[in-house]
């Protein structure tokens, strides 16, 4: 998912440069969203590990 994101935003530069705003805005908005689910999953299962006192593999 991080991957995606990073996709995203490398998408909404090069459309930045080029001149299509709308495009941006668009694929900025998209990366935004993508990194903010993948920190939510990233910390629900960080204290998930930390809470249930087991080693996740």
């Amino acid at each position: 998912m991080l991957y995606w994101a990073l996709v995203f935003f490398i998408l909404a530069l090069v459309a930045g440069l080029l001149g299509f705003g709308g495009l941006y805005a668009a694929f900025a908005t998209v990366g935004k969203i993508l990194f903010v689910i993948f920190l939510i999953v990233f910390l629900v299962s960080l204290i998930m590990g930390l809470v249930g006192g087991r080693r996740v593999v």
